[in-house]
């Protein structure tokens, strides 16, 4: 519903802004995030100032144990494999692949009340889909000339100023920009890794600021992102109220990842099935008709299915147990 907001690109109409002008071209994706993700966790927090003491520890070492590694292992691939998915989706998909991550890794762990204290699930699967994502969103870029989000665009931006088109036919025309560009990551990794471990003792210096202080300097720091984007003081106050509303949602016990997800891919869902259905006619048997797209809606339902058994389960032995 988040992504039918805004004016409809067929008629003209302006669709669930209530006569606000300053969401006629859609809700922006910066206030959704930061207000479901940043001031709905800071809020969260702030409900139990008990509950947030200062950390005060030494690192003790930069690399994980053996025990650690096989612990993080699957967390680490099921993060890769949806962060390279998601990164590949127009809309700032790469975006959405950590918060995906972490809601799988807590769904599957059988002590999900312990995810927020540092437990090493919640931080590789994360993190692999992050570092997955920022790679995979290259490929629509430099192969159809699509940027999937933002920082594609810019860079989109900056190629067309040096007279350089992404396509499919900038690795025959170009291979030394296109190979330059996956070398790129390699030694920006590398350089991430020589810099930040030298840095170490000042991030985890971090954990000592006390939280009256570091909330405040969050808030800011995200009213000054949404702002940002596009100069506009809405967005703040839209961001607030959708803070508010990501807390209700944690409140009673719903994940606001998935909600973000359904925003970035509503609009695609939306102009595609519009599209389909004008070149067939209406005809809702389209989408079937062929193996491709047949299979493709059977398998999702399963994936549903599946991903519903056990709360069903869970809901049958509780009433037994009664």
């Amino acid at each position: 519903m988040l992504s039918t907001v805004g004016t409809d690109l067929e008629t003209g109409e302006e669709r669930l802004t209530f006569g606000w002008t300053e969401i006629s071209d859609g809700l922006e994706f910066a206030a959704i995030a930061m207000g479901i993700f940043g001031f709905a966790e800071i809020v969260k927090n702030l409900e139990n100032p008990e509950a947030r003491d200062v950390v005060r520890m030494k690192v003790g070492k930069l690399l994980p144990s053996w025990a650690e590694f096989k612990q993080s292992f699957n967390p680490i691939m099921r993060g890769t494999f949806l962060g390279s998915l998601l990164g590949l989706l127009p809309g700032n998909g790469a975006v959405l692949g950590p918060f995906a991550a972490y809601t799988v890794e807590k769904k599957l762990s059988d002590t999900p009340e312990k995810f927020g204290t540092g437990m090493i699930e919640g931080v590789a699967g994360p993190e692999a889909a992050n570092n997955a994502g920022a790679q995979t969103a290259f490929i629509p870029l430099l192969t159809l000339g699509i940027p999937p989000n933002a920082v594609m665009a810019l860079m989109v931006g900056a190629m067309q100023i040096h007279g350089i088109v992404p396509g499919p036919q900038i690795i025959s025309k170009q291979p030394d920009l296109f190979w330059g560009m996956i070398a790129s990551m390699w030694v920006g990794n590398l350089m991430l890794l020589i810099i930040n471990l030298p840095l170490i003792g000042l991030w985890v210096k971090l954990l000592k600021v006390p939280y009256r202080l570091m909330f405040p300097s969050i808030i800011m720091f995200c009213c000054i992102g949404i702002y940002s984007v596009n100069n506009n003081p809405q967005e703040v106050i839209m961001a607030a109220g959708f803070g508010l509303f990501g807390y209700a949602l944690i409140k009673f016990g719903f994940e606001p990842a998935p909600m973000l997800l359904g925003y970035v891919l509503g609009k695609l869902m939306e102009e595609k099935l519009r599209q389909a259905l004008v070149i067939s006619r209406g005809s809702f048997w389209t989408f079937v008709e062929r193996p491709l797209s047949g299979g493709l809606l059977i398998l999702t339902l399963i994936l549903v299915v599946i991903a519903l058994l056990p709360s069903i389960q869970k809901s049958r032995d509780t009433v037994f147990t009664e």
